[in-house]
Parts: structure tokens; sequence; C-alpha cells
């Protein structure tokens, strides 16, 4: 079973569900994905100690200029223009470039080869509370999120039984979409806020476009007014959990505490909504 965690917009509480979700399933065997490899977080909640680590990156090319001919294939064959090719000079820029190798397979002179560029690191390790626990770090200044996350993903494949909790990226572009891509079910956060339903209106097109089944986590409710609960109606979303907006809540979350943690209610709470999530999976 693989949970995705996404929102429209970040700190809706993401994390804080995340979290949550996997505190409580630590009877079973069950394991967090950090996929918010620009600014994950998790790991302050759940502390682990992380004892195995990866650098990730992606494969780039390098031009022989002795045997290029300058012809331009590799250039046109580029969706990204990561290389380009001016007069009897070629270009590359690293930033720009997907690792798809596709200048290396035009290039009729065989000018082209690959190397490794670092981009980011994974780190994995067992949490506190037991948790199996699994992050991705994007390198200070790379652009591109996807391909840490895509390793992350395929990083020690899990047994058919564990279940696995991704924590996504706010938004609803590449990053996020590849951290829902073959997802089971998505657990979408929001908050009864024109923000909040306005975010959420385009990671519910996102989840319904690759043909996931939804649900929502109401968070901080009773703030805002009834849009979001009357777009949920509208669209078939059923409302799984409501977390009321509460200070006691703010301040444990705040002081560093995860809510079964801090209120012992919420753990048969977050207990209940997986038993839920697998039912509507399984029907």
């Amino acid at each position: 079973m693989r949970i995705a965690v996404a929102s429209g917009k970040g700190g809706t509480g993401k994390t804080t569900v995340a979290t949550s979700l996997a505190l409580a399933l630590t009877e079973q065997d069950v394991r967090l994905l950090d996929c918010d490899v620009e600014a994950p977080n998790a790991a302050l909640y759940l502390k682990p100690r992380l004892g195995n680590r990866k650098p990730v990156g992606i494969m780039v090319p390098v031009v022989n200029a002795n045997r290029c001919t300058h012809c331009g294939e590799c250039a046109q064959v580029c969706q990204y223009h990561a290389i380009a090719v001016f007069g009897k000079g070629v270009l590359v820029f690293p930033e720009l470039c997907h690792g798809c190798g596709s200048c290396t397979l035009v290039c009729p002179e065989n000018a082209i080869t690959e190397e490794f560029k670092k981009t980011g690191v994974l780190e994995n390790g067992p949490s506190t509370q037991g948790i199996d626990f699994f992050h991705g770090r994007l390198d200070i200044g790379e652009p591109m999120a996807v391909p840490v996350i895509r390793e992350l993903k395929k990083w020690q494949p899990p047994p058919a039984q564990v279940i696995e909790i991704r924590d996504a990226p706010p938004g609803a572009s590449c990053p996020v979409v590849e951290t829902v891509r073959d997802a089971d079910f998505a657990l979408l956060v929001t908050e009864p806020t024109p923000f909040g339903l306005h975010d959420l209106r385009q990671v519910v097109e996102m989840v319904h476009a690759m043909g996931i089944p939804a649900g929502v986590i109401l968070n901080r409710d009773g703030v805002g007014d009834g849009a979001v609960e009357a777009f949920c109606a509208e669209a078939g979303l059923p409302i799984l959990m409501r977390i009321p907006f509460e200070r006691r809540i703010a301040e444990a979350l705040a002081a560093g505490h995860m809510l079964p943690h801090a209120f012992p209610e919420y753990r048969s709470r977050f207990l209940e909504l997986y038993h839920t999530i697998r039912s509507m999976v399984l029907q």
C-alpha cells in the first residue's frame, strides 16, 4: 500500500499528517519517504538515525571537440535546450539537462559521451519510533528535484506487505507528480480558506488526471468558510478527517511533538483513517 500525502500549497499540514499516520502504524511494517527534497523536514519529528547514504544525480553530455562536426543534430533532439551549436562551437548547459541521453544516441560521429553529475543525496535509517525512514536532499543551487525523488522511490524497494507513506512537496508541479505517480491513494491536506480551496482544486485536477483515488483531510477546521466542503461534495471527494483549529495543537506542533504523542486519541483516529483508505483502495 502506497499512500501519498499531498496538498496544493505549503503550510497546510502535510508533514504533520504523514508523520502522524506513520506513527499510528508502527505495529505494522511502515516506512516514510520525505519526497520534499528541496525542504525535507519530516526528520525533525521522527528523529531518525541516518546510517545509509547514497549520492544521486544524472548523466550529462560531454562533447569531444576533435570528433564533433557541428552538425547540430544533438541540439535539435534536445527538448530542454541543454545543448546548443553555434558555428564551430558546442555549448552544454548541465543545469537544463534532464539526463535523457538523446543527444548521445543521435550523434552520427559518436562524439558525445556522458558523465555523472551529482545533484543530491539520499539518506535512510530507523526513527526512534521504529519507522523505516527515507529522505532525499537536493544540493544547493540545483534546479531539478524530480531525478532525486525518482531515485528515492527506487532505492531499497519495499516488500509487498510494507505500508509506504510519501510526504510530497507542496503544489502540483513536476516533483509532486513524480511523488504521487504509482501511489495507490492520494491523501490531500487542505484548509477551509480561499487559498486552500484554490490550491486544492489544482491538486485534485492532477490526481484525477493520473487516475489515483483521493480523499481530503481538513486541517484547521473552524476557520474560513464552507467553500472547501462544498467543492469536495461537488467533486465527490470524501472528507476523511477533520483536525480542529486549536491553540493546543499549534503549540504542540511548534514544540516538535507529533499529534499521536501529544494527544493519544489521534493514534486511533489515524489508524481508523488508514483502514478507511485501505477499504477505499480495495473496493
